[in-house]
C-alpha cells in the first residue's frame, strides 16, 4: 500500500475516534490528484473510519463495565438514553456527523446496543459520507 493510502487510512481512523481530525480534505485532494483508483481511496477511507468508530464503540463497552448506565439519573440524561435505546443501532447511521457521531458511537457501546448491528450501521453511515464526498470531487 502506498504512503498516500496509509495516510488516508490513518487520517480517517483518527477522525472517527474522539480525537480531532478530518480526512475529507485528504480524500478530496487524493481524488483530484488522480493517481490512485477511486475505489481504492473509498475502500481505505471507509475501512479506516469504520474501524475508528468501532474502536470508539468498544471503548464505550469498556466504560460501561466501570460506570454502568444506571448512573444516568438526571431527567435530560434519562430522556437521551431512552431516545437512543428506542431507535437502537440504526441511530449509528448518524455516526458520520461532526461533533455528534463519535460520542454517539461511545454512548452506543456504553448502552451495550447490539454489537453486530452497531458495527454494520457505523460502517454504512461512514460509507455513505465518503461516497458523497467522492461524488463531489471526482469530476
Amino acid at each position: 500500500m502506498s504512503f498516500e493510502l496509509w495516510g488516508l487510512f490513518s487520517s480517517s481512523f483518527i477522525a472517527s475516534t474522539l480525537l480531532p481530525g478530518g480526512s475529507e480534505v485528504l480524500l478530496a485532494w487524493l481524488i483530484k490528484q488522480g493517481d490512485i483508483a477511486l475505489w481504492q481511496l473509498l475502500a481505505v477511507a471507509i475501512l479506516g473510519n469504520s474501524l475508528g468508530g468501532i474502536v470508539t464503540y468498544s471503548c464505550g463497552r469498556v466504560v460501561a463495565h466501570y460506570y454502568p448506565a444506571k448512573v444516568l439519573n438526571k431527567k435530560h440524561q434519562l430522556k437521551a438514553r431512552a431516545w437512543i435505546e428506542k431507535r437502537g443501532p440504526i441511530i449509528l447511521l448518524l455516526s458520520w456527523l461532526p461533533l455528534v457521531g463519535d460520542p454517539l458511537c461511545l454512548v452506543a457501546g456504553w448502552l451495550r446496543l447490539n454489537w453486530v448491528r452497531s458495527c454494520l450501521f457505523i460502517a454504512l453511515g461512514k460509507a455513505l459520507r465518503y461516497i458523497a464526498i467522492a461524488g463531489l470531487f471526482s469530476f
